[in-house]
C-alpha cells in the first residue's frame, strides 16, 4: 500500500486508534477524512485539514448520508477503514446483559456491515480500493468478561475472509487491522501492558507499506493471540484471562 498516494475515509477516527492513523497517513501525503458521532472531535480535526463527517455506523439513514458527503467531495476514494466500536463489560448470569450484547452487536458487526454494503459499489465501479476492517486480538484469545465483544469481533474476521473471497477479481482489496490491547480509551488503566498508542501506530503503517500488503495486519504484540490455538497456547492463556471476570461488579469481593 503507497501511504502516500491513498485517498480514505476512516469511520470511528475521532479517537485512539482511528485518530492516530488519520494523523499519520495525512502526514505521509494521502488525503483523509474521518467520521464519527463527536461534533467536538470532528471539528478538531477539520482544523487539522482532515475532512470531517458525522456518521453514525447504528443509523443506516446517516451511514448512506455520509458516504454520499464523502463521495461528492473525495470521488476518488479508494480506501475505507471501520474503526467503529464499543467494549462493554457483561455478566451473563444477569439477563440484563442482554441490551450491552444488542448495542455491541449492532455496532461492532452489523454497523460494519452496514458501511461496507454503503461503499462496495464505489470501490467496485472503480475497480481499485481496499477495505480495511478492525477486529481485535480479543477474536482469537477471548476476553471472558466482554463475551460479546468478544464475538463480534470473531464475527467479523470471518466476514473479512468471505469479503475478500467475494471481492476476488474486482481490484478491491480487504485488509483486517488486528489489534491488541492499546493504551487509549482508559486501555492504560485496565491493562498496565498496553502496547504505546505511537508504537503501534508505527508498526501498523509499516504492515501496511508492506508489498504486498499482508491479509492480515498484525503487530508482534498481537501474535500470541492470534496463533494461541495453533500454538497449544490456548486454554491456558483463557484460564489467566478469566480472573478478569473479577472486573465484573457481580463477581467482586
Amino acid at each position: 500500500m503507497d501511504l502516500s498516494d491513498r485517498t480514505l475515509f476512516i469511520v470511528g477516527g475521532t479517537s485512539g486508534i482511528g485518530r492516530e492513523l488519520a494523523r499519520r497517513f495525512a502526514a505521509e501525503g494521502s488525503t483523509v477524512a474521518v467520521g464519527g458521532r463527536s461534533a467536538q472531535a470532528l471539528a478538531g480535526l477539520s482544523d487539522e485539514g482532515i475532512g470531517a463527517f458525522d456518521i453514525d455506523v447504528t443509523d443506516g439513514d446517516s451511514v448512506a448520508r455520509a458516504r454520499d458527503a464523502v463521495l461528492a467531495r473525495y470521488p476518488r476514494l479508494d480506501t475505507v477503514v471501520i474503526m467503529s466500536g464499543v467494549m462493554l463489560l457483561e455478566d451473563l448470569r444477569d439477563p440484563a446483559h442482554f441490551e450491552a450484547a444488542r448495542t455491541t452487536i449492532d455496532t461492532n458487526l452489523i454497523g460494519t456491515i452496514r458501511t461496507i454494503d454503503a461503499f462496495t459499489p464505489h470501490l467496485v465501479a472503480r475497480g481499485v480500493g481496499t477495505f480495511v476492517t478492525v477486529t481485535s486480538g480479543i477474536a482469537f484469545l477471548p476476553f471472558p468478561p466482554m463475551p460479546t465483544y468478544a464475538a463480534s469481533k470473531a464475527a467479523v474476521h470471518a466476514y473479512s475472509e468471505a469479503l475478500r473471497a467475494q471481492l476476488d477479481g474486482t481490484g478491491v482489496g480487504v485488509v483486517e487491522l488486528v489489534p491488541p490491547a492499546v493504551a487509549t480509551a482508559g486501555q492504560e488503566k485496565v491493562n498496565p501492558q498496553a502496547l504505546p498508542l505511537d508504537g503501534f501506530a508505527t508498526e501498523v503503517m509499516e504492515l501496511l507499506a508492506q508489498d504486498p500488503t499482508p491479509d492480515e495486519i498484525l503487530v508482534e504484540r498481537v501474535l500470541t493471540h492470534r496463533w494461541a490455538e495453533r500454538d497449544g497456547t490456548y486454554d491456558d492463556l483463557v484460564a489467566k484471562r478469566s480472573q478478569a471476570l473479577t472486573m465484573l461488579p457481580g463477581r467482586r469481593n
